[in-house]
């Protein structure tokens, strides 16, 4: 028979591993949530293929970073612990047929692996964060962008970009966190990182149809259903206390800690969340109002979570809400600039990117000084608390990860421009992705659906179909 190890499957152990596999699927609502945001601000004529995109990519992404994604961001650990070859070893135990990876808990020695079954759910927790950041990104650059590029994307993020930049800046022994960059609900590796890419992907794929100048056909941007966008932020609403408990060290008879092992508590990390949600729903609502615009109103609140997404661990309720009052405006001001660049992305960059790079630097001044880093009875290098957070380790957080996604993108776009392009062809555009690539339609039965013909006749300057109803937009 072979040797067990059942402190490796306690009650408290198998508990602790519940805990984070719901934080895990929690994510998953994230991504639905994305779809049906994009769902209701889509043409109805592009719902279909937007989601199955979305879902496309995002699998991909999680099952490439199931290949070895997952490894990079173990680099971190077995160079803190001395391990020979840190990352060839990582690669060995964390490969989706790696030797951690495909044994069951019981089996795995504790003092070489030890909490072996909450290792293997955080592995999970990592596939559907690269899930949701594939959705993040295809959400930028909706009812446009081709298939296969998405696609060969998702790969790259999922194996080897996202995984990179949680190396780098998410983790209590990573290379930045030990200097004293400070992350907590995956700011850097999940909304930085989306929100660069989208930012670099919409400037080269340009405008859709309609959106700075009319175009020739009469074709514009039309929201499908304003309704489920209110549903989609909802249930991310819900699902974000359920990451943040996923984002920390949970360790029994000890409270709960920041990913960096800084000083935080459950209940109060659950309150930030809380606080900083209602701060972008108030100002949301307000900017709302004053500028008769009802988007604010419903993504406003996902602005105040992203911009304290740095600080719930170690802020408090007031400084959380403060923050989350600046989400929207921070937001506005984003999508302001983009106007001006003439850039068509108004969704990802100024809900995601804006908020998180401001959020980022602003923990970096109202925490300055807080201790971080290191990893629990190491001494030296990576000792329990040597760094402290500073505004300017902030700003080469950002950076890093601004870097780590904007260069391959930019890469990737070119590469793709002189292959066949990333862009769907205009008289594809104009008829509608559901019509072009599955020959479906979302009209009523009483409206004739557009047609390839329909579509090029206004490419040619003649009427062009009427544009899809909009009484329940």
């Amino acid at each position: 028979m072979m040797t067990t190890f059942p402190e490796q499957v306690s009650t408290e152990a198998v508990l602790t591993a519940f805990i984070y596999l719901v934080a895990a699927v929690a994510v998953i609502l994230v991504v639905l949530g994305l779809g049906l945001i994009d769902m209701g601000l889509v043409r109805r004529r592009n719902v279909l293929d937007t989601w199955v995109q979305k879902i496309t990519a995002a699998m991909i992404g999680g099952a490439s970073l199931m290949l070895g994604g997952y490894a990079i961001w173990q680099w971190q650990f077995n160079q803190a612990f001395g391990v020979p070859n840190p990352l060839f070893q990582a690669l060995q135990d964390w490969w989706i047929g790696g030797h951690v990876t495909d044994t069951p808990a019981a089996l795995l020695d504790p003092k070489v692996t030890p909490e072996a079954d909450v290792l293997q759910i955080f592995l999970i927790f990592f596939i559907t964060f690269a899930m949701a950041t594939m959705a993040l990104i295809h959400t930028g650059v909706v009812e446009r962008v081709k298939p296969l590029p998405l696609y060969v994307m998702s790969f790259v993020i999922g194996a080897v970009l996202s995984p990179l930049v949680g190396y780098l800046c998410w983790g209590s022994v990573s290379p930045l966190t030990n200097r004293g960059v400070h992350d907590f609900d995956g700011i850097f590796p999940l909304y930085i990182f989306a929100g660069t890419w989208v930012l670099v992907m919409a400037w080269r794929i340009g405008p859709r149809l309609g959106v700075f100048r009319p175009h020739s056909s009469g074709a514009r941007p039309v929201p499908h259903h304003l309704g489920f966008v209110g549903a989609g932020v909802l249930l991310i609403t819900f699902a974000i206390p359920f990451i943040a408990i996923g984002s920390g060290n949970l360790i029994v008879g000890q409270g709960f800690f920041g990913i960096s092992f800084t000083e935080s508590g459950l209940g109060l990390t659950i309150e930030n969340v809380f606080a900083g949600l209602f701060g972008g729903a108030l100002m949301g609502s307000l900017i709302a109002y004053r500028r008769r615009g009802p988007t604010w109103a419903l993504l406003g609140p996902l602005t105040g979570l992203v911009i304290c997404g740095t600080l719930f661990d170690i802020g408090n309720p007031v400084k959380c809400l403060l923050l989350g009052l600046a989400g929207p405006l921070v937001g506005l001001g984003t999508a302001a600039l983009l106007r001006r660049l003439q850039i068509d992305e108004p969704k990802v960059v100024p809900l995601a990117l804006g908020p998180g790079i401001v959020g980022a630097l602003a923990t970096g001044f109202i925490e300055w000084g807080t201790r971080t880093g290191g990893y629990p009875g190491l001494t030296g290098d990576y000792a329990l608390g040597h760094a402290t957070i500073t505004p300017w380790w902030q700003l080469v957080g950002v950076l890093a990860a601004m870097a780590t996604a904007g260069i391959p993108c930019l890469v990737l776009c070119l590469i793709f421009e002189k292959a066949g392009g990333l862009r769907v062809d205009e008289t594809t555009e104009l008829v509608g992705l559901d019509v072009a690539h599955w020959g479906m339609s979302n009209f009523g039965d009483d409206l004739e659906p557009p047609t390839i013909a329909d579509a090029t006749s206004a490419n040619g300057r003649n009427p062009a179909p009427a544009e899809e109803p909009q009484g329940t937009a």
